[in-house]
This record gives structure tokens, sequence and C-alpha cells, in this order.
């Protein structure tokens, strides 16, 4: 069996809706330029606030995916 390497980045998605939506944007985005995403792990939640009331919820994700040599 082929041993396999993985890349590990962090990104932080947002959301005015739901931690669960600010997780799924990073997710999503990351998607649409790497290749071969494994494993998404939420590594913080936090929110911005404004006025008192929240406004943005943040997630910090760190995804994995495997890494290709060039």
């Amino acid at each position: 069996m082929a041993e396999n390497v993985y890349k590990v980045i962090e990104l932080v998605g947002t959301s005015t809706e739901s931690w669960e939506r600010a997780a799924a944007a990073a997710v999503e985005r990351a998607d649409q330029s790497l290749r071969d995403l494994r494993v998404a792990e939420i590594s913080q939640l936090d929110m911005t606030i404004e006025d008192g009331r929240v406004a943005t919820y943040r997630a910090k994700v760190k995804v994995s995916f495997k890494y290709e040599s060039a």
C-alpha cells in the first residue's frame, strides 16, 4: 500500500446565520481551489458583536487535503 501525505491549512469562515454555516462556508470555499479535501476540524468558534448583538459567527477550520508534489 502506498503512503500518502496530507497538508493542513487553517481557514476562518464567517456567516450572519450560524457557526455551522460559517464552517460550511470555509469548506465550500476551500473546495473551489483545492483538490481531494479529506477532513475538516473546527478548532475555534467565536462571534463579532455590534451594538450588543451578534453580528457575525466565525468558525476557525483546519482543512486537510492530499499533498501532491509537482
